[in-house]
């Protein structure tokens, strides 16, 4: 089992291997019970977001990591998975300018990706 860190950075290097764009880690544990990282990224096509989603998937269940929930699949503008300790995020980007995420939680510490 992955320590939140470590499933975070695994999901941050899955989806830049799969050019996903502008990722960020968002340390929250002191913020809230929600999780203790948010990650956070952006795909240029819903194809590119169900790949992106599918490929965290795959590599959170080779280390052996089971998805708690999934939201926004079907949908296409924002796929939601959560892993109880970290939730990833993957948008399109009229999307995620809508949510501002970041903004949001412009307070939670911004963890390197590398």
């Amino acid at each position: 089992m992955l320590a939140p860190l470590e499933i975070a950075k695994l999901c941050a290097k899955t989806m830049d291997d799969k050019l996903g764009r502008d990722i960020k880690i968002l340390k929250t544990a002191e913020l809230t019970t929600l999780a203790d990282y948010f990650v956070i990224c952006s795909a240029t096509s819903t194809t590119q977001i169900k790949t992106l989603a599918d490929a965290v998937e795959a590599a959170l269940e080779t280390a052996g990591e089971q998805i708690h929930h999934r939201e926004g699949y079907r949908d296409g503008g924002w796929v939601l998975l959560d892993y109880s300790s970290v939730v990833v995020h993957i948008f399109n980007d009229e999307t995620r300018d809508f949510y501002k995420l970041e903004h949001k939680w412009a307070d939670a510490e911004e963890v390197s990706v590398d």
